[in-house]
C-alpha cells in the first residue's frame, strides 16, 4: 500500500508533460469539450481546437509538447483534409464546371501573386526571389473550412466543387513557385530545373490516377473484410503523399489526387466511407488543428515590431486578395451571395502549403524570423475569418435547402422534375440468404436510398428458415446472418430492424412481412451459385409482385458494387408510362452521383427523351444508347461489359411497359451477363387487374 502510494506521489507532474498518458488525455478532453464550450459563444467548433492547441503548447502554458507524435497525427489529419476533399467531390459536376475551377483557380493564385509580390517589394522592402516566395504563400490555402461544409452536407455544391477544383490548381502553382525558388536559390540551371520538375508531376500524377484504381479495384475484389479494406486506403493515401514527395511537391497534393482516384470505389454512402470519415474527424484532423494551435507564439507579436508589421501586411493582402477572387468568382458564376461567403471561408484559410512555403524558404535562408513568425499570426486570423465566413454561408445555404423548394443557390427556379414526393416512409426489407451475400445486399439496400444517414429511410434485414428445417444450426446462422446486415446498416447510421421468420414457404413469408411492416422497396438476392431459373421467377411473381405493388429488385452480385465501372440500363418499351419509373431514375442519378459511375442507358427515343428530361440533358454522369427494336435480341451483343452492371427494368404482365420478351429473360442474362452483377428492377406500377399473373 505505501509503496503504490509512494509511486503515485513519485509520479513527474513538471511541465511539460512527459507521461504519455496524460499528454493523450489532455487532447482528448480538448477535442470533446473545446468545441462544446466555445459553441456557445457561437465560435466554430475547428477554430475552439486551434485556440486550445494554443493555450496548452510551448508558447501557451506549456502543457504539451509539439513533439514528433504530434506532428506524426497532425500531419496525419492534414492529408486526411485532402484526401476527403478529393474522395467526396462530384466528380460529374467537377467535369461539368472544370472551367470555373479554372477560372477560380487563376483568380485566387494570380491576385495574391500580384498583390503579394508588389507588398513584397514596396512595402516590406524585400528582393524579387523573397516577394515572388511571399507572395506564392499568399496564393495557397488550406481547406480547413472543410470540414463544416461536409457536416451540414454541401460537399457536392458546385460552389464547393469548384474551390476544391481550383484549391488543387492554386496550391500545385503555388508549390510549384516554391520548387523553382528554392531551387533558384541552391544554384540549378533554369532548363534542367524545368524539365526536372516536369518529369517528377507527370511521373507522379501517372502513378496515382492511372495505377491505384485498378489496384484498389482488385483489392476489393479480393478481400472484403472491412478493417483490411479501411487499412489499404490508409497505405494508398499516404503512397500518394510519399510519391508527391519524392516528385519534388508538398505531400498534401498526393493526398488530393489519391482521393480523386478512389472517388469512384468509394461511394459516398458506403460503410467504408462512413470508417473513413469517422476516424479522420474524430481524431486525425483535430490533431492537425491542435498542432497548428501549438505554432502560435503570442509573445513575438509584443517584443518584435517587424512581426506585427509583416503579419499585418500579409493579413491584408491575403485576406483582400481571397475576398477578391471570392467575389470574381460569384459575378463569373452567377453565385449566391451565401456560396460566395463559403468560396471565401474555404480558400482564406492559410495553413498547410503555406506552413510548408515559410518552414522551407526560412531553413534555406530565403525568409527571415519576422516572415515566419508573421506567418503564424496570418495562419491564426486568416483561420478565424474563414471558419466564420464558411459557417455562416454554409448554414445560410443548408436552411435555404431544407425550406425552399422552389429556388436553387443563386435564386433560379429550381429543376423539381427529380423531387419525388412519397406518401409513405421508405422503407426497404432486404431478404437476406447466405452468409456471403448479406454485406452486399444490405449495401445494395443502402445505395437505394432516398435520404441519407438514415433520415429518410428505414431498414427491414429478414431472414426466413422454412419449417422443415429442424437443425439448430440454421437458426443459428440466420440469427449470425441478422446481426451481420445490422451491424453494416449500422455503421452508416442507418436503423434496422431484424426478423427472422419461420414458414413452410420463403416468399410466402416476404409477402407477410411486406404487407405488415408498410415496406417500400424489397430486395431479393440471387445466388451467384446457380443461374436464376424461370421457376424462381414465376414463384415470386405469383407470392409477390401480383400482391404486392412495391418497388422490387432481384440482384445478382459477383463482385463488389463498389468496384464495378458502368452501370447498363435497359429499359423497356414505354417504360417512362410506369409510376415508378421517375422514382428508379431518380435513384439511379442519385447511386451514379454518389459514386462517380457512368449510366449507359438504352432505350428506344421516346424513353430516352423522358430520361433526359428528368435528368437533365447537361448531366454528365449519363450516356444515351438508342433502341431501334427493344425486343431485338441481337443487338445486346457486346452491350455488357467486364465489370458491368446491368440493370434490367422489368414489369408485371398487365403492366403499360409488359413485353413477352421479359418471359424469356432469364435465358438473356444467362447469355449476356453471367459474369456480371445483375439487377431486374420491378417499379411500382398503376394499378392491375386482380388475380393477373406474370406468366401465362
Amino acid at each position: 500500500m505505501l509503496m503504490s502510494v509512494f509511486m503515485f506521489t513519485a509520479m513527474s507532474f513538471e511541465l511539460p508533460l512527459a507521461d504519455p498518458v496524460l499528454k493523450f488525455l489532455i487532447i482528448l478532453l480538448i477535442i470533446l469539450f473545446a468545441p462544446l464550450v466555445l459553441e456557445r459563444f457561437r465560435i466554430p467548433p475547428l477554430l475552439g481546437l486551434i485556440i486550445a492547441g494554443a493555450v496548452i503548447g510551448p508558447n501557451g502554458f506549456n502543457l504539451v509538447l509539439r513533439d514528433g507524435s504530434i506532428i506524426l497525427s497532425g500531419t496525419a489529419g492534414l492529408l486526411y483534409i485532402m484526401f476527403l476533399a478529393g474522395l467526396e467531390i462530384d466528380m460529374a459536376d467537377f467535369r461539368r464546371n472544370s472551367w470555373k475551377s479554372l477560372v477560380f483557380g487563376f483568380y485566387t493564385f494570380a491576385i495574391p501573386m500580384g498583390l503579394g509580390t508588389l507588398m513584397g517589394l514596396y512595402i516590406l522592402q524585400y528582393n524579387m526571389m523573397q516577394s515572388v516566395l511571399l507572395a506564392s504563400m499568399l496564393a495557397s490555402h488550406t481547406l480547413i473550412a472543410y470540414v463544416i461544409i461536409s457536416k451540414l452536407g454541401l460537399s457536392k455544391d458546385p460552389a464547393v466543387s469548384i474551390t476544391v477544383g481550383g484549391t488543387m490548381i492554386t496550391d500545385t502553382l503555388a508549390l510549384l513557385v516554391l520548387t523553382v525558388i528554392v531551387g533558384m536559390h541552391n544554384g540549378e540551371e533554369g532548363q534542367a530545373l524545368w524539365i526536372r520538375i516536369g518529369i517528377s508531376l507527370l511521373l507522379f500524377a501517372l502513378i496515382i490516377l492511372l495505377i491505384f484504381p485498378p489496384l484498389c479495384r482488385w483489392f476489393f475484389k479480393k478481400y472484403h473484410d472491412n478493417i483490411s479494406q479501411y487499412i489499404f486506403v490508409l497505405v494508398l493515401l499516404f503512397f500518394g503523399a510519399f510519391f508527391a514527395q519524392l516528385a519534388g511537391m508538398e505531400a498534401i497534393l498526393g493526398a488530393f489526387l489519391s482521393g480523386l482516384a478512389l472517388n469512384r470505389l468509394i461511394p459516398r454512402t458506403s460503410p467504408l466511407m462512413n470508417r473513413i470519415e469517422f476516424v479522420g474527424n474524430a481524431i486525425f484532423i483535430p490533431f492537425f488543428l491542435i498542432s497548428v494551435g501549438m505554432l502560435i507564439d503570442y509573445r513575438a507579436f509584443f517584443t518584435s515590431f517587424e512581426t506585427i508589421k509583416v503579419g499585418i501586411a500579409m493579413i491584408v493582402v491575403a485576406t483582400f486578395s481571397k475576398y477578391a477572387a471570392a467575389w470574381l468568382t460569384q459575378k463569373t458564376c452567377r453565385f449566391s451571395d451565401d456560396q460566395r461567403r463559403v468560396i471565401f471561408g474555404l480558400s482564406n484559410a492559410q495553413a498547410a502549403a503555406t506552413l510548408a512555403a515559410v518552414m522551407v524558404g526560412y531553413n534555406v535562408g530565403i525568409l527571415d524570423e519576422a516572415v515566419l513568425n508573421g506567418t503564424i499570426l496570418m495562419i491564426l486570423v486568416t483561420c478565424t475569418m474563414a471558419s466564420f465566413s464558411a459557417q455562416k454561408g454554409a448554414h445560410n445555404m443548408a436552411s435555404a435547402m431544407a425550406g425552399t423548394a422552389g429556388e436553387d443557390m443563386s435564386g433560379k427556379p429550381k429543376d423539381t422534375s427529380l423531387q419525388i414526393s412519397h406518401q409513405l416512409k421508405q422503407r426497404i426489407l432486404v431478404a437476406l440468404g447466405a452468409m456471403e451475400h448479406v454485406e452486399e445486399l444490405v449495401k445494395f439496400g443502402l445505395s437505394l436510398r432516398s435520404g441519407k444517414k438514415g433520415e429518410q429511410s428505414d431498414m427491414v434485414v429478414a431472414r426466413v428458415i422454412e419449417d422443415h428445417f429442424e437443425d439448430e444450426s440454421v437458426t443459428k446462422m440466420g440469427r449470425m446472418s441478422l446481426e451481420l446486415a445490422a451491424n453494416t446498416a449500422s455503421s452508416v447510421d442507418v436503423r434496422t430492424t431484424e426478423l427472422l421468420r419461420y414458414d413452410i414457404n420463403f416468399h410466402n413469408a416476404l409477402r407477410s412481412i411486406v404487407n405488415e411492416m408498410g415496406i417500400t422497396d424489397l430486395i431479393y438476392g440471387q445466388s451467384t451459385r446457380r443461374d436464376l431459373s424461370s421457376s424462381d421467377l414465376k414463384n415470386m411473381a405469383d407470392a409477390i409482385l401480383v400482391n404486392s405493388n412495391i418497388n422490387t429488385y432481384i440482384y445478382r452480385s459477383v463482385q463488389p458494387m463498389s468496384t464495378v465501372k458502368r452501370h447498363v440500363l435497359l429499359l423497356p418499351e414505354l417504360a417512362e408510362m410506369e409510376l415508378g419509373f421517375e422514382e428508379f431514375i431518380v435513384k439511379m442519378k442519385s447511386l451514379s452521383g454518389d459514386s462517380g459511375i457512368k449510366v449507359v442507358v438504352n432505350a428506344e427515343t421516346k424513353t430516352l427523351d423522358a430520361v433526359k428530361a428528368m435528368t437533365g440533358k447537361k448531366y454528365g454522369n449519363f450516356v444515351y444508347v438508342t433502341l431501334d427494336d427493344w425486343k431485338d435480341l441481337h443487338q445486346y451483343e457486346g452491350l455488357v461489359r467486364g465489370d458491368d452492371m446491368l440493370w434490367v427494368m422489368m414489369s408485371r404482365r398487365g403492366g403499360l411497359s409488359y413485353s413477352p420478351f421479359m418471359s424469356g429473360i432469364t435465358s438473356f442474362l444467362q447469355k449476356t451477363a453471367s459474369g456480371n452483377n445483375y439487377v431486374l428492377c420491378f417499379p411500382r406500377q398503376v394499378c392491375l387487374e386482380e388475380g393477373t399473373r406474370f406468366y401465362t
